[in-house]
């Protein structure tokens, strides 16, 4: 679950940031102070569309989206119909963050997928991970306590009331699935449709909608 386990930085001009932290939900803390640094440091091919908010001028962003800052979105980069970005998003090159989907406090990796309905909370999407159709990471337990992650012999207090899920590179989310707050999802691995996910799910794995895990064969 560490973040040298689920992602490979150099797939996000968020590598050198991320490098600080052991575990990834660290880096939610701070990212927003984060993008307003980085923006500010990007070269030209970046446009500073509204304040906080730096736009690769070869992405391409819908007139009816809303975009809030602080803000980073990446080369190549489409933000289609209605999309809802509010603020700490730091959205890398090759992205869909599409019709209706929203994103807070969180980093997609390069060439995320986040096309259709998704909402993205307090969350970091590892490289080519996808969310199919309505697929969301919910952020706050019902009892509003403070989210800890849980896997197999270890608890870990995470001290934060807002986490959605650490989704590793590659990973496949089915459609309508759900990413219980403190959510840990290996590369490499697929969710079936209709699942509701919560604790550590490994890497290379197939999880069930019953909750059976499978290990994948190559």
């Amino acid at each position: 679950m560490k973040i040298t386990e689920l992602f490979d930085l150099t797939r996000t001009v968020a590598g050198g940031y991320l490098k600080n932290f052991n575990y990834p939900w660290e880096a939610l803390t701070g990212l927003k102070d984060f993008i307003l640094i980085l923006g500010k440091s990007l070269g030209g091919d970046y446009i500073e569309i509204s304040s906080g908010v730096w736009v690769h001028k070869s992405a391409s962003i819908d007139k009816s989206s809303y975009i809030c800052g602080p803000c980073i979105i990446g080369e190549n980069t489409q933000v289609r119909h209605c999309a809802f970005i509010r603020g700490g998003a730091l959205i890398g090159k090759d992205c869909v963050v599409g019709n209706s989907t929203e994103i807070k406090n969180s980093v997609l990796f390069d060439a995320v997928q986040v096309p259709h309905y998704n909402y993205v909370g307090d969350s970091i999407l590892g490289y080519k991970a996808h969310l199919g159709a309505g697929a969301i990471t919910s952020n706050v337990k019902s009892d509003r306590t403070p989210v800890t992650v849980k896997g197999d012999g270890c608890t870990i207090a995470t001290g934060l009331k807002k986490l959605g899920a650490m989704i590793g590179d590659g990973v496949e989310v089915g459609c309508n699935s759900v990413l219980n707050p403190g959510t840990v999802v290996g590369k490499n691995t697929n969710i079936y449709p209709l699942t509701r996910v919560r604790g550590i799910i490994p890497a290379d794995s197939i999880l069930k909608n019953n909750g059976e895990i499978a290990v994948k064969f190559s």
